[in-house]
């Protein structure tokens, strides 16, 4: 069957959301976006994500992503938050093209010149696919979140 790609609209909210909501079962994570949250956030007055859907006559892959700039590289990236593929596309090369054709869609918004992801440490066969591609450690960094009641306190507010 073919499979088109092609960049999220507000009206794939709902269906972006399902496929997030999707990854987030699979990794036994939380998750507490609606697709309101994600049509404010994708597609109001700034935008802070871009995400990139594979469909057949369904969804069947997903992935959301953002520009990241590295001094240490010397240029802009993407840096993709979030990526999901079907279970029965697994092993069918979905994920690579899937992060293939947001690399070209980032490359001509941004000028991106490389990708950047975490991998969930309880996921060893995303890690597997990941090594499989080519990604590496990334040396001397660790990822730190600072979460709502952190940015609270940074804020200055009770």
């Amino acid at each position: 069957m073919q499979v088109t790609f092609r960049i999220a609209q507000p009206s794939d909210a709902e269906r972006l959301n399902h496929a997030l909501q999707r990854l987030s079962d699979h990794l036994g994570d939380t998750h507490l976006a609606t697709p309101d949250d994600l049509e404010r956030a994708g597609w109001g007055d700034t935008p802070v994500f871009r995400a990139m859907l594979a469909q057949t006559d369904r969804l069947v892959g997903a992935a959301m992503y953002v520009p990241v700039f590295s001094t240490r590289i010397g240029g802009a990236g993407v840096y993709v938050s979030d990526l999901w593929v079907a279970p029965e596309q697994r092993g069918q090369h979905m994920g690579q093209r899937l992060l293939a054709t947001v690399l070209e869609d980032a490359a001509n918004v941004w000028g991106a010149m490389f990708l950047k992801l975490e991998v969930d440490q309880g996921n060893p066969d995303a890690r597997r696919f990941y090594d499989r591609l080519g990604f590496i450690p990334a040396k001397n960094q660790t990822a730190m979140i600072l979460d709502q009641a952190g940015c609270t306190a940074l804020r200055g507010k009770p």
